[in-house]
């Protein structure tokens, strides 16, 4: 089955069934144990500072100055 026919059919799921596809996509780019405590860690010291985080538009124009070729 290609792509666009898998899109073509998603409409046509229930929303259990399309809940599983989903679920199941995600589950094949899950993060492995020590990742998943990364980020668990991470949003710990968010959850406790977090005045700490900056917006998304200024964390991407950092990373565009640091990487700009």
């Amino acid at each position: 089955m290609s792509f666009n026919q898998i899109l073509e059919e998603l409409p046509h799921l229930s929303p259990q069934e399309r809940l599983r596809v989903a679920e199941q996509a995600l589950a094949l780019d899950a993060l492995s144990a020590e990742d998943e405590a990364i980020v668990e860690q991470r949003l710990a010291a968010h959850d406790s500072e977090p005045g700490t985080a900056i917006p998304l538009d200024e964390f991407l124009a950092q990373l565009r100055t640091r990487h700009a070729s």
